[in-house]
This record gives structure tokens, C-alpha cells and sequence, in this order.
């Protein structure tokens, strides 16, 4: 529907988004590794052993042991960094590029990780949940960046985005727009197509434990839906002081902090 170019939103709290370069970092050192230097058969098995598989999660199947990487239940997070095709790796990071800066920046740095973390949990159990005995690997970051798309929208809505509509059509909108369509096409899907090659599920899951937890997660003071900042009164006639020297009528008169644009 749409590809994220950039957003006006500059960092409130860090000064770089270290969690989120680092997350990059890590997906594309995996796939050149796994999905581009590395051989045919050793990127087959890196899918199938870092990969979710739902069936052998609740077992419904059980791997060879010589594929079983990792324990099964740390497949709901390893999958999440595993991408064999170029088009799914740079389109998840380029998402998490423009969005995840500033959901780092309201969370703070440890706990944007374990957002994330916990967003691609979610997105795999949803997944597993409406196939429990497929046998084909879950892999890519989509539950977890869904999540952190869903965490924006909640923060964010009324920033200006740049997208690139239908591939083609760079259009300036606020950030309600496209992501409110595109996460409304992620439950069109998953209701239309369930089982589907896309899994609309570990979309939708990733969406929900986003919205979720940026309310739980956000930094004490950081307000939801671009609302403004309001100090209340008696907090101002507090902080002013009673020398006469017009700092009472200065903080009487300084305007609302906002938050986004």
C-alpha cells in the first residue's frame, strides 16, 4: 500500500537511536550471512532451525536433531531476524528506520528492546494460534515491527510522514493516514486470507502487543496522540518565586510544550 520515506519528528529523550541501528544491524549481518554468502543448504537449515514452526512449537511434529538450532520456545524470538529474500529485509528495516527512532526515544533504550522483543513474540503466537499444525517456518520482522508501526500511531498520529504511495506517488500525510490504513489491511487480510503464504497473523498479534505495551512502556510524562503538555497551575504558582522580580507572570505566560508536530 504504501513504503515509509522519512519523518519530522526529532528525538525528544536520546540522542541516537542506538537500539534501533543496532536491531538493523543485526538483521542484515544475519541475512548476508545466511541468506546471501552462505550456501543453499546452510541457509535452508538456519530457516528451519531459527525459523517458528508452529507444529513442532505445539507438537504437532518434532525436528530432527540435527536442525534443532535452538530451543523451540527461543524460536519466537529468533525468527524475527531471519530473512532469505532482499525485498522483505529492506522494507521490514526501512519501517523500522523511519518509526522505531521514536519509539525508542519515548520508551528509552532497554525498554524499546524488550518492546520489540516481546512485539515479535506476540506475532509469532498469533501466528501459531491460527495455524497450530503448519510445518512451514515463520520467519522475518514483521510481527515486531508491526508493533513498533502500531506504538507510532498511538504516539505520533499527527505527524507529517513522507510515503511512497503505491510505489510511485511521494505524498507529505499525516501519520494517522497511512498507518490506520495499513494496519486496517493487516485484519482485512488475516479475516480474508488466514492461512495465507503472508502471515496476517504474526502482523496482527505484533499490532496488538504494540498498542499495548507503548501504553505500559512509554516514559512517566510522555503523553499519547500528540497531545499538548499542560503544567497545571498550582504547579506553576509553585515554581515561581515570590521576589517580585516577574518570574510568577513569566511562567503564567510561557505556552504549552508540544510534543510531536
Amino acid at each position: 500500500m504504501f513504503i515509509p520515506l522519512h519523518d519530522a519528528n526529532s528525538l525528544k529523550y536520546i540522542k541516537v537511536q542506538y537500539v534501533t541501528i543496532g536491531l538493523i544491524l543485526v538483521n542484515v549481518a544475519v541475512w548476508i550471512i545466511a541468506g546471501l554468502v552462505a550456501s543453499q543448504t546452510f541457509s535452508d537449515e538456519t530457516v528451519v532451525g531459527l525459523g517458528y514452526i508452529p507444529a513442532v512449537v505445539f507438537d504437532y511434529a518434532e525436528l530432527a536433531p540435527g536442525l534443532v538450532l535452538v530451543p523451540e520456545d527461543a524460536t519466537y524470538v529468533t525468527y524475527a531476524f531471519i530473512h532469505t529474500d532482499f525485498l522483505h529485509l529492506a522494507t521490514n528495516m526501512l519501517f523500522l528506520w523511519v518509526f522505531g527512532d521514536n519509539v525508542e526515544d519515548a520508551l528509552g533504550h532497554l525498554r524499546f528492546l524488550v518492546f520489540y522483543l516481546a512485539c515479535a513474540a506476540a506475532g509469532a503466537l498469533v501466528h501459531g494460534l491460527f495455524q497450530p499444525a503448519s510445518e512451514a517456518p515463520l520467519i522475518g520482522a514483521s510481527g515486531a515491527v508491526s508493533g513498533v508501526v502500531a506504538a507510532y500511531l498511538l504516539l505520533h498520529p499527527k505527524v507529517r510522514v513522507w510515503v511512497l504511495v503505491f510505489f510511485r506517488i511521494p505524498l507529505p500525510l499525516p501519520a494517522v493516514v497511512p498507518l490506520v490504513l495499513w494496519i486496517g489491511q493487516q485484519f482485512y487480510m488475516l479475516f480474508l486470507d488466514p492461512q495465507g503464504g503472508i502471515s496476517w497473523g504474526a502482523h496482527v498479534g505484533g499490532i496488538l502487543a504494540g498498542a499495548i505495551l507503548v501504553v505500559l512502556f512509554r516514559r512517566r510524562g510522555v503523553p499519547l496522540f500528540d497531545r499538548t503538555v499542560v503544567t497545571p497551575q498550582a504547579v506553576r504558582h509553585k515554581e515561581a518565586t515570590p521576589a517580585g522580580d516577574g518570574t510568577m507572570e513569566a511562567a503564567r505566560n510561557t505556552p504549552p510544550l508540544r510534543w510531536g508536530r
